[in-house]
């Protein structure tokens, strides 16, 4: 990923998308690669208040520091104008000159949820997949299954 290619993880709530981009973070920073990780939402809160000050370039610009930028859980940012036109923006400025690491839990399809047009759906996700590795992830939610586990436990060891 260091030659501003992208990395799609892809599954269902659970399956340890977000585990990954961290391990992959930290792995690039022990080699002394500069890395951030965000939540999506909080990215996008920051690159709002940016463009609010009309500080926005200058923010991408400071955020062009880092080799690797991780957006988690990108299908929680939502159809706002406000929301997904900072988004798109820093997608169009990282293109090919810095890597995106994405999780998702919604595939492609279903991402003009996520912005306001499908012209701007099909411009953002054609920028993160033309040097990309997608991974997709199956499974069950790790969640579900401790908590699964933790019930079942309980049933048979009652404290009472």
């Amino acid at each position: 990923m260091l030659q501003a290619e992208n990395l799609l993880l892809f599954g269902p709530s659970g399956v340890g998308k977000t585990h990954l981009a961290i391990a992959i973070t930290m792995a690039m920073a022990a080699q002394d690669q500069p890395c951030r990780f965000f939540p999506a939402t909080t990215l996008v809160q920051l690159l709002q208040k940016a463009k609010a000050a009309y500080d926005l370039p200058a923010m991408l610009q400071k955020l062009d520091r880092y080799t690797l930028l991780v957006i988690d859980d990108i299908s929680y940012v939502r159809r706002s104008e406000l929301e997904s036109s900072v988004l798109f923006e820093l997608i169009c400025h990282r293109y090919e000159r810095k890597s995106l690491l994405v999780t998702s839990n919604q595939p492609f399809r279903e991402w003009d949820d996520i912005f306001p047009s499908g012209s701007m759906t099909v411009a953002a996700v054609d920028r993160l997949v033309h040097h990309c590795h997608i991974i997709g992830i199956k499974g069950e939610s790790y969640r579900q299954k401790a908590a699964a586990a933790r019930v079942s436990s309980d049933q048979t060891n009652p404290s009472t």
